[in-house]
């Protein structure tokens, strides 16, 4: 189909100020939070599900290339369009669609952002528990494409823990549901397979998600370390006593120099790392867990554990985590991030590792992560307009993440493979593994259009 035919069509399903194809709006969607970039041929905007079911039946029809698109937050190329094609864009569909308390579910459409769905519950009592760093702008629809996780997700469980029903549009523009408002249903787990499918099997147009009650009580702490070994130490001996916290995350020294540059949380810009601990849940019992965790602490060398004494000093330790991302612009203007896990056991063997692989491409490494499930973000900080610097950067994040999968972890905690890590999904997938996931794209997407060229290598040829 030549390109002017595609717009007409495109136009008389959504109308034509939503299809955009001047350079300038292609532009500005040929790239993501990633290093990569890919134009495409047209960006659509469907404001309902019939709206993208005629979408993907066009290009099902005329074999166009199509991938589904939020905020553009993710970090691995997952949302780049390239072998060019349909961009569908979900910021129309941001609506949420129901709260129903009584059965502690929200249903709600792909383009709504997290923060304004987890502020809307709150308001009756009840909470949306996964909250990635970017929850500020990142998307319910690509929270699912990725499997987000967050500080929240050693307690409650990463994106997967929390989706009940899905709506999505197959290949071929079917629509079909899988799960619901129930919490057991019979047949596949077609949920399963769909949430971190990177947006590669169908897209999705409404979600079924569970909701929980607010915590009655919430207890924050920050532990202030003299060595990163002591925190990560600390960690693991919370849980071996049995305590799970809602969280356990750690930054190290280069992210709080950078973060207080920005945020000014009042980190002490003398110590290597400090420890964000927080309890929630019932007051009964929450202070002597509270203070089981300040003397593991303190047998672990804590120079310092403080807690929260109110909601905004709360709030402003958590603006400096949930900021750390975008403050490492301080110090360089580009960033990569491994988002690489470990057995939290291996926390303190592997980030010595890392720190290793930054002095030997010399490169700026932060670290900032998940400490209670061992998912490292360790940061690669650089100047992309100088290649040879970025070269190195990539062999540096290969290194990491191979560290990580020789520790017993894997390539990804909640960032997904996208473009980025398909060499490097090889550490911890054989060829027979990936042939399997081959065979499960092929049934959902036979002719590979639905955003192509990611999250599993082309095969490899064996001469």
């Amino acid at each position: 189909m030549e390109k002017q035919d595609l717009l007409e069509h495109l136009k008389e399903i959504v109308g034509p100020e939503h299809v955009l194809f001047s350079d300038m709006d292609l532009a500005l969607y040929s790239y993501d939070a990633s290093l990569e970039k890919g134009m495409p041929d047209v960006v659509v905007m469907p404001a309902t599900t019939a709206e993208v079911s005629k979408i993907m039946a066009l290009a099902h029809r005329e074999k166009i290339p199509i991938l589904g698109r939020g905020s553009g937050t993710n970090l691995t190329g997952g949302t780049i369009p390239v072998r060019g094609g349909i961009v569908v864009h979900f910021s129309r569909m941001n609506h949420i669609l129901d709260i129903d308390t009584a059965n502690r579910t929200t249903t709600v459409e792909p383009g709504v952002i997290t923060l304004d769905l987890q502020t809307e519950v709150l308001k009756k009592g009840f909470v949306y528990q996964p909250d990635p760093a970017s929850q500020k702008v990142s998307t319910l629809g690509g929270n699912i494409s990725e499997n987000s996780g967050g500080p929240h997700c050693l307690k409650y469980g990463v994106t997967a823990n929390h989706v009940m029903g899905l709506e999505v549009v197959l290949n071929d523009g079917t629509v079909v549901w899988t799960g619901g408002e129930s919490r057991d249903n019979p047949g596949y787990d077609l949920i399963g397979i769909l949430v971190g499918s990177e947006g590669t099997l169908g897209l999705v147009t409404k979600i079924v998600l569970k909701l929980e009650r607010a915590p009655e009580a919430v207890k924050t702490m920050l532990a202030v370390y003299d060595t990163i070994e002591d925190g990560a130490n600390t960690v693991s001996a919370i849980i071996s006593e049995g305590i799970i916290p809602a969280t356990l995350e750690m930054m190290d020294n280069q992210v709080m120099r950078a973060v207080e540059e920005t945020i000014k949380v009042g980190y002490p810009l003398d110590a290597a790392a400090v420890l964000i601990i927080e309890l929630d849940g019932m007051p009964e019992g929450m202070d002597d867990n509270a203070q089981k965790i300040m003397d593991i602490c303190k047998r672990h060398h804590v120079r310092e554990v403080k807690l929260a004494k109110d909601d905004a000093e709360r709030a402003l330790l958590w603006a400096g985590r949930k900021g750390a991302f975008g403050a490492v612009g301080q110090v360089r203007p580009s960033y990569l991030c491994c988002d690489g896990t470990v057995p939290r056991t291996q926390l303190p063997e592997v980030l010595a590792k890392v720190i290793d692989v930054g002095k030997k491409y010399d490169l700026p490494i932060g670290n900032v992560f998940h400490a209670g499930d061992g998912n490292l973000h360790p940061l690669i900080m650089f100047d992309e307009r100088d290649p040879e610097e970025k070269e190195r950067v990539l062999k540096a994040s290969t290194e990491i993440l191979k560290i990580c999968a020789d520790a017993g972890g894997t390539i990804s905690g909640e960032h997904g493979v996208g473009l980025e890590k398909l060499k490097e999904i090889s550490f911890i997938f054989c060829e027979t593994d990936l042939e399997f996931e081959r065979g499960i794209k092929k049934a959902f997407d036979p002719d590979d259009r639905i955003n192509p060229g990611k999250l599993i290598p082309e095969p490899v040829c064996v001469q």
